[in-house]
């Protein structure tokens, strides 16, 4: 094959050099016009390791108050042994006082001899008396000492707690405002629901899989999986019965079992589960929740009539119906 002449060499590498200039160009206004999209899993491990850093600041902002209740508590006590200490330095001298003034004013027909007779034990009872004063001061200036020293430890505590407390609430607040922030990107990766109509509505679905769910149910189902860690099992199909559990169409997350009323912190996970799924109904094709008796179908919680139990009244569940 003969070579190409150098004049075509040339043309045909400044054809592709142009070539390359006007694709790096055009990719590079591509990549900076299409805004990247979260990465889910990213997300969740930063909203975990964030969650956690605000249940550690919480943690250490509850050890500072009972670092400072304790000390309170000592200055309390301390004040309290002081008062005693006050009470029995006070009888001790006031004891001791009336004695001396007995024995300035008396003579020997008006006062009892045993307490002054030269010869006999008044004189080590007066001494005595003296020492035990002497003794109760000394626990009084103890005491005294001891309260002080209290008194400017709980001062001290105070003043540092104040300022590593709000240090603590100015970290927490961020921490939140990050959580905050990665909720909104993950809200933004809601699944849609399947069956979606151009007007808005929702076609109908028939159960499908071995769940015996709708494809819609089951998109919602998964998504609040991904977003929330479920403490129990989650009811959807049953036979029997009214409403959409039969159709397929419902699913009950326990947030306790046997009947029982949910610790304070799944019922405030129930309370975010339900507020999400109404968040979301639009996206999801959520036609209604019911949680602690009350129900929202998209205008606001309004109460239910009581069922009679627990599980009836929805106390240890969210019940979520799809359309």
């Amino acid at each position: 094959m003969a070579a190409s002449p150098p004049t075509s060499r040339r043309h045909a590498a400044l054809t592709a050099s142009v070539l390359s200039a006007i694709a790096f160009t055009l990719g590079s206004a591509s990549a900076g016009s299409a805004a990247p999209k979260p990465a889910e899993p990213e997300l969740r491990a930063e909203l975990a390791r964030l969650n956690k850093k605000v249940d550690k600041l919480i943690e250490s902002y509850a050890a500072k108050r009972e670092s400072l209740r304790k000390a309170r508590l000592a200055e309390e006590s301390a004040q309290i042994d002081l008062r005693k200490a006050e009470e029995t330095y006070a009888k001790a001298s006031e004891q001791v006082d009336s004695i001396a003034q007995l024995r300035y004013q008396s003579s020997a027909a008006d006062l009892p001899a045993l307490l002054f007779a030269p010869d006999m034990e008044g004189a080590v009872v007066m001494e005595q008396l003296i020492a035990q004063r002497s003794a109760y001061l000394r626990d009084f200036a103890q005491s005294r000492d001891l309260k002080k020293q209290a008194a400017e430890k709980a001062a001290r505590l105070t003043e540092q707690i104040g300022v590593e407390a709000k240090v603590v609430e100015t970290e927490r607040q961020g921490a939140e405002r990050v959580i905050r922030d990665i909720e909104r990107k993950l809200d933004q990766l809601v699944p849609m629901g399947s069956g979606r109509r151009a007007d808005g509505s929702w076609v109908p679905q028939l159960p499908t899989g071995g769940d015996n769910i709708t494809d819609r149910t089951r998109i919602m189902l998964e998504a609040i999986k991904e977003r929330f860690k479920l403490p129990h099992e989650v009811g959807c199909y049953r036979t029997g019965g009214n409403g959409e559990h039969p159709l397929g169409r419902a699913c009950d997350f326990m947030m306790s079992t046997g009947g029982s009323m949910p610790s304070a912190e799944n019922t405030r996970l129930g309370d975010e589960i339900s507020a999400w799924a109404v968040k979301n109904k639009d996206r999801l094709g959520v036609k209604y929740v019911i949680w602690r008796q009350r129900i929202n179908m998209g205008s606001g919680w309004r109460a239910m009539s009581n069922r009679g139990g627990v599980t009836a009244n929805h106390y240890d569940h969210p019940h979520i119906s799809m359309y």
